[in-house]
């Protein structure tokens, strides 16, 4: 039997620092290892090398959301916050498998709020590095 189901943003469930973010909109979070060619004689790399492995990314609230993680900060600021990151990928009465990525160390890089004419609701995007992802099953 042919299972074409995805993972959808309906059974995508976000915990940061213990609290269930109910107001998230979107997440973005990305890896990146820095490689580098070795050159010698000629023109082509005789290698690759591996370096540094960073992760960032972006989390978007709704402003209530984003209230609540600022209450919850020391000094109300939630440029002071460290905390991970747990998402859980699926929803298991679909049948589907859960997944789960761990961003551990997560700081706030900026703190932006912005309106516009004519918005229903203040949907506030927090930049953010981190240690790193890991994976669980």
């Amino acid at each position: 039997m042919f299972d074409s189901r995805e993972y959808e943003w309906a059974d995508f469930t976000a915990i940061l620092g213990g609290r269930d973010l109910t107001g998230i909109r979107g997440v973005k979070y990305t890896r990146k290892i820095e490689r580098e060619g070795v050159y010698a004689k000629g023109r082509n790399a005789k290698a690759i090398q591996s370096g540094n492995i960073t992760v960032e990314g972006e989390i978007t609230l709704l402003q209530s959301e984003y209230e609540a993680l600022v209450a919850s900060s020391k000094n109300k600021d939630i440029l002071n916050l460290c905390l991970d990151l747990l998402g859980s990928y699926g929803n298991p009465t679909n049948g589907d498998v859960l997944l789960f990525d761990r961003i551990v160390g997560l700081r706030f890089t900026e703190d932006t709020k912005g309106y516009k004419q004519g918005d229903k609701f203040m949907e506030i995007t927090l930049p953010f590095v981190a240690l790193d992802v890991k994976k669980q099953v």
